[in-house]
């Protein structure tokens, strides 16, 4: 494990003693951490003035009770959360998750990368992000509207246009997005379609929405992949889930001339050497809510039941499921198949010694903070759609999310050959994300 910087080993300390038993924000914090020691010494007024601290500690953490009836009449209690982490650039902004693995550590790991993640947009938008212990799978609509409904009548009060902007995550689809704003709308009495986004395009949705964490990450790999004089075109790729983001990774690797190989789901994985089927994909997971077996089923295509995904040849990887998937046994199979390119589709997939390992070996390596930010890049589109009472076609708002995420890239290799690490992604995007917020913060005084 890398050493810190003298004035930031006390500072990741107090993360660990403050945050008692919350591994997934350590492991945050560190990793940005580990890439601000030549920001503090070619800029000790960060440190002087304890801007990185404040910065590791959120403006506001809210817990709260989600009670509700099952179908069977049955009272179910859930636990709701929302980390307002940083407000410097703008509102706070970021998903909500609903999955049975969530608790108050995961919710701050997400809101603090969400910090750099909307700061390398551009775009004025601070970071946070929500959830909840519910797990929505198995659930009837009723279940899932009811439970909404209640998560809502707490949560409104913490949120609107100007304050908060909540957006999907694991678990919160289009369906949970209009639960949740149907009853803020009936709550407040007031049509703010700014407060939320990733809506449907018939009630304040913005298009290429649901398309864009998928598609701005292979916008961002194949920026890293021309850096080098290379492409796309041809290039054999595993995507590991098969959710959202992992469906539009697969169809846009497949539009610019990829042939994605193998996804996978918890239960296994699927291995299509002729290149998945993506609209067959669609149709079993969104349309059936099906699960990756049915697909192979219904494609004739391999299935390993328990399967790792990473074991699949390849030369680029797209983990785009959930934190910490890709791990040391992982990296090494990529490296072993020949693998060229990371690029991380979910937040923070990759545990710290996998990308040590593939680093090491000459992978390059994208990090979730600039390669995924095309999702809440595009909602940011969407908040200014709404604000103007506007509606963009497809094709002007793909290409606004190309810009972005050419923009990004561009920022991250620029401010990694100006602090001495050239072609280092990771030092990029943290070192870029961190110094705008931080001059954010120092402007405003002491917050």
């Amino acid at each position: 494990m890398p050493e810190l910087h003298p004035k930031l080993s006390p500072v990741f300390d107090e993360v660990v003693a403050r945050n008692p038993g919350e591994a997934e924000f350590h492991q945050a914090a560190r990793e940005v951490l580990e890439s601000l020691g030549p920001v503090v010494s070619k800029h000790p007024e960060y440190a002087d003035a304890e801007v990185i601290r404040r910065l590791c500690e959120p403006e506001r953490q809210v817990i709260f009770r989600v009670p509700w009836t099952d179908d069977a009449g049955r009272v179910q209690l859930n636990r709701g959360f929302r980390v307002e982490f940083n407000s410097a650039l703008g509102p706070y902004k970021g998903g909500l998750r609903f999955h049975p693995s969530v608790y108050l550590g995961i919710v701050k790991f997400l809101g603090f990368e969400q910090i750099f993640k909307n700061s390398l947009t551009g775009l004025p938008i601070g970071g946070g992000k929500g959830g909840s212990d519910f797990d929505p799978k198995g659930r009837s609509a009723g279940e899932v509207m009811r439970f909404c409904q209640s998560f809502m009548t707490e949560l409104y009060r913490h949120i609107g246009e100007h304050t908060d902007v909540p957006a999907g995550d694991t678990g919160v689809g289009q369906r949970e997005i209009g639960y949740l704003f149907g009853q803020y709308k009936r709550i407040t009495n007031r049509y703010e379609s700014g407060t939320f986004t990733g809506k449907g395009l018939s009630w304040g949705g913005s298009r290429v929405r649901t398309e864009a964490t998928g598609y701005g990450l292979v916008f961002f790999a194949e920026r890293v992949l021309a850096a080098s004089g290379e492409s796309l075109e041809g290039r054999s790729v595993v995507v590991s889930g098969s959710g959202n983001v992992a469906i539009h990774a697969i169809e846009k690797v497949q539009q610019l001339g990829g042939r994605v190989v193998a996804c996978s789901d918890s239960d296994g994985v699927v291995v299509d050497e002729t290149g998945i089927d993506v609209e067959l994909l669609k149709t079993v997971k969104n349309g059936h809510r099906g699960r990756i077996v049915d697909y192979a089923e219904a494609r004739g295509a391999r299935y390993v039941r328990g399967g790792d995904v990473w074991t699949v040849p390849c030369e680029i990887a797209l983990p785009c499921a959930t934190q910490n998937e890709l791990r040391t046994e992982g990296a090494a199979s990529l490296v072993r198949n020949g693998c060229v390119l990371v690029a991380e589709g979910a937040n923070m997939p990759t545990s710290p010694d996998a990308i040590r390992l593939l680093r090491d070996n000459g992978v390059a390596f994208a990090p979730g903070k600039a390669a995924n930010a095309g999702g809440v890049a595009t909602s940011a589109l969407e908040m200014q759609q709404n604000a103007s009472r506007d509606s963009w076609g497809f094709e002007h708002t793909e290409e606004r999310l190309a810009e972005i995420m050419a923009s990004i890239h561009d920022r991250c290799l620029a401010t990694a050959d100006e602090y001495g690490s050239p072609g280092d992604y990771v030092a990029g995007a943290n070192i870029a994300g961190f110094t705008k917020v931080a001059d954010a913060m120092l402007a405003l005084g002491v917050i």
